[in-house]
């Protein structure tokens, strides 16, 4: 009877619902997202798509579906919405084109697949998907991944699939950003301070999942257009394994979404998983430690998403905002937007 009493003391303090095992988290972006620049109508279109992510990705897992699939899932519901930075909507690099990165883990084999610079596959996380399990490679590149995607029996798209107008003006105002920002030089005046803040959100946008299933497999994925106007051959941290996607069923599963050559720099995603493994850290102080105190330290800005074997979570973001969503094992969702 005490013990009856007890539980039903702890329920009601909310204790159990702290230990509710997550089975989806996903993230569509971090970046200077104010709640003054963003529509109401706007924000709606943004929780609906991340609700339909989430969704796709969940419908995996409650029919006993593997975490690889579900995270698959989530990414391309994603990839087909002109929302995010990635596949459809993807940003434009400096010489006008739409260049997709992305890469995949499973968490049980350590295995791992990862394409960049592929222009013409219209879901570039199943082109990693593909890397990793019809392959003797782990990433491949530009046009040759593009004809092993081909070959492999993924969607092939005209390169004009991706182009958004949205994205094609944030290509201008970039353009137009650097150049004032050049003509200014290195003078520390507070016209070439906002240029420069205003700069770094273009070097925001990727999105990722990373799930748990119900053999206790750990699975992350990320995709990304990358950086608005990037140069020539600039790769980021998310097709990089151990950068800004990982995943171990021994710690956790990590998609990492910012200024990619910082996350690259520190292994980001990695380092989470390490800091569990060998100093044992919860999954929210690993992640804590990289996003709040190393990444920023170096100067650089952004989020991840993490999920731990035992269905714990972070989503920790240095930026204003972070497009983000969780779902539980019972079906309960949360989206988050702004801190």
């Amino acid at each position: 009877m005490r013990f009856i009493l007890i539980f039903c003391l702890l329920i009601q303090t909310g204790w159990a619902a702290a230990q509710e095992k997550y089975v989806l988290v996903i993230h569509g972006g971090a970046g200077t997202i104010l709640r003054s620049q963003l529509t109401p109508e706007k924000e709606t279109a943004y929780r609906d798509a991340l609700k339909a992510a989430l969704t796709a990705g969940y419908d995996v897992l409650s029919k006993g579906g593997s975490s690889l699939d579900a995270v698959e899932a989530a990414v391309r519901s994603m990839e087909d919405c002109p929302l995010f930075n990635a596949g459809k909507g993807a940003v434009f690099t400096a010489e006008g084109k739409n260049e997709l990165d992305a890469a995949i883990m499973n968490g049980k084999t350590l295995e791992a697949g990862a394409v960049a610079g592929v222009t013409v596959v219209k879901n570039p996380i199943s082109a990693a998907r593909a890397v990793m399990e019809k392959s003797k490679h782990v990433m491949m590149v530009g046009k040759g991944a593009e004809t092993f995607a081909k070959e492999a029996g993924l969607e092939i798209v005209d390169p004009s699939y991706f182009r958004t107008e949205e994205r094609w003006q944030g290509l201008l105002r970039a353009r137009q950003l650097d150049s004032t920002r050049q003509q200014l030089g290195h003078a520390d005046t507070a016209a070439s301070a906002r240029l420069g803040a205003e700069m770094r959100d273009y070097k925001f946008g990727t999105v990722g999942a990373v799930a748990l299933d119900r053999q206790g497999d750990l699975a992350a994925a990320t995709s990304t257009g990358g950086m608005t106007n990037k140069r020539y051959g600039r790769v980021g941290d998310a097709p990089v394994i151990g950068a800004g996607t990982y995943a171990d069923n021994a710690t956790c599963a990590v998609s990492c979404t910012g200024w990619g050559e910082y996350f690259i720099r520190l292994v980001v995603a990695k380092t989470v998983c390490d800091l569990i493994a060998y100093k044992g850290m919860s999954v929210r102080d690993a992640a804590n430690e990289l996003i709040m105190k190393k990444v920023p330290a170096l100067g650089g800005d952004g989020g991840l998403i993490a999920i731990d074997r035992n269905g714990r979570i972070a989503m920790p973001f240095n930026t204003a905002g972070m497009y983000r969503a969780a779902i539980t094992e019972n079906g309960r969702m949360e989206v988050m937007i702004f801190k």
